[in-house]
């Protein structure tokens, strides 16, 4: 149908774009074939799935630039002009393709789902619509430090206005409770009422930072909220600390985990983003699936566990007996699923080593660093996995609210509550609770899942040295808007250092 073909053209051109073609568009597009809500709305969903779900995308940007995640380069494998290392140590410049790609692609669904209000939608899919682009805002927000936003209805020939952190702030506030009502009860992968007061916990807990990121401050009001609002969704009695930690992140996380809020549905064998990615990015080529042998994790942060922490390595049914992987870390030799001891392409053992560099040379290139296997392997379902992306679970919300308890003074309350969790993943507990102690934690429970970039800026730690990344300037807590971004709207003002 027609509108299938002008809506992909919207969603090219982007919010940040404005011209005489889309005004005519918008002029040609026939009264009697408008747009169903439904499928636009699906549209969303899907559009979400590259800059959340590949590797590449938002994942990279939250994740490269953190003490967690290294894309070396081994000889000649993942050179890619450098793409990955200038995320790691913070040397990225204004053209940096993949934050380029995930500013505009971010748009797009703001677009996207603005747009789709004014097609009669229901109660309910105006609701999810707008918390979709809620939470897309917070990325960029979380990003850029400057949201252009284009109020619906408004005409495509005036240039999209660029919200403040503040005023972005206050929108995203303002979305949710304007449509808590309205949304379909959660956990279910649909934009829905408990993500809601996820997206909400988690702009107040970073709203102090998204002001001054040079010097976060929180406000006891804001902590208060947060703590009032993760109750509500811990005594709902919907959640709790799934028994096996990766049953969260599985082929049928949809139907196993106790912990999922929100998550992104993938169709096994049919339909799904890159989810996929999470683990072919870090098998070595001779691991059975055959992967890319690129990103590791670092040795500082692997280092950080403890053995018996079951978040650190676990057999995992379905997978271990069939590849001979198990789930969390793989360090040191590594072996088939019959126990042989596999080796690399020059025949050298297969071990990973927690020492890693940004550029590897030598015999071992191949093997260093510890590789992360967060999302179980689906074998079954080849290159569209069947394991649901996940947004928001249960255990981010009761770190969040041990984190606000911690930042208005009862230290007491969130260090049980931290104790609690690492009983439930076999840890030992803690003596006491600090800002660093409390970071540490969040690393461990939600490492690789997207969140750290954004944890380091909040505890004042993002800018700070660690492996193969020197200290960072000021101006790297800001991504750089892109030139063709700039170039499209005036409003729009270039971040400093860029």
């Amino acid at each position: 149908m027609k509108y299938i073909n002008y809506l992909i053209i919207f969603m090219i051109l982007g919010l940040v774009s404005c011209t005489d073609l889309e005004e005519k568009l918008r002029e040609d597009l026939p009264e009697t074939e408008s747009p169903d809500a439904g499928a636009l709305l699906q549209g969303a969903y899907d559009a979400m799935r590259l800059p959340y779900q590949d590797q590449s995308r938002f994942w990279a940007a939250q994740q490269h630039t953190s003490d967690e995640t290294m894309g070396p380069t081994r000889g000649p494998d993942w050179d890619d002009n450098g793409i990955w290392r200038t995320l790691h140590n913070h040397s990225w410049d204004a053209d940096h393709a993949f934050l380029g790609s995930t500013f505009s692609e971010l748009l797009q669904i703001v677009f996207a789902t603005t747009n789709l209000l004014q097609f009669d939608p229901s109660p309910e899919q105006a609701a999810e619509s707008r918390l979709i682009r809620a939470f897309v805002l917070n990325s960029v927000l979380d990003g850029w430090g400057q949201v252009p936003y284009r109020q619906e209805g408004t005409s495509l020939l005036d240039d999209a206005s660029v919200l403040s952190a503040q005023e972005a702030i206050d929108l995203i506030l303002a979305e949710v409770d304007a449509i808590m009502s309205d949304l379909p009860d959660g956990p279910t992968n649909r934009a829905n009422a408990d993500a809601a007061k996820v997206l909400k916990i988690k702009t107040l807990l970073n709203k102090g930072m998204y002001l001054n990121r040079a010097s976060p401050s929180f406000e006891a009001a804001d902590m208060n909220a947060v703590i009032a609002l993760a109750d509500e969704i811990i005594e709902s009695g919907k959640y709790s600390v799934a028994e096996n930690y990766f049953d969260n992140f599985a082929w049928d996380n949809d139907q196993k985990s106790t912990e999922n809020i929100w998550t992104a549905e993938n169709i096994g064998g049919s339909n799904s983003g890159n989810v996929r990615s999470r683990w072919m990015c870090t098998l070595h080529y001779n691991q059975d699936p055959s992967g890319w042998n690129g990103f590791t994790t670092l040795g500082d942060f692997y280092n950080s566990f403890e053995d018996d922490d079951l978040r650190k390595r676990q057999d995992y049914p379905g997978m271990t007996e069939i590849g001979g992987i198990n789930a969390g870390f793989l360090a040191g030799q590594q072996f088939d699923k019959d126990g042989n001891p596999l080796t690399d392409r020059k025949e050298n053992p297969l071990i990973f080593t927690p020492e890693v560099a940004l550029t590897e040379s030598g015999d071992n290139l191949e093997v260093t660093g510890v590789r992360v296997v967060k999302y179980p392997i689906d074998y079954v379902g080849g290159d569209n996995a069947d394991n649901d992306y996940v947004y928001y679970r249960f255990a981010d919300v009761w770190l969040m609210k041990a984190e606000a308890l911690m930042r208005t003074g009862d230290t007491g309350q969130a260090l049980e509550m931290v104790n609690t969790l690492r009983e439930a993943r076999g840890a030992s507990t803690l003596d006491a609770l600090t800002e660093e102690a409390l970071l540490a934690e969040r690393g461990r429970e939600l490492y690789w899942e997207g969140h750290r970039r954004t944890d380091l800026l909040r505890f004042g730690k993002y800018l700070e040295a660690w492996e193969e990344k020197p200290a960072s300037s000021s101006e790297r807590l800001l991504f750089p808007i892109p030139a063709a971004s700039l170039a499209s709207n005036p409003n729009l003002v270039q971040n400093p250092g860029y």
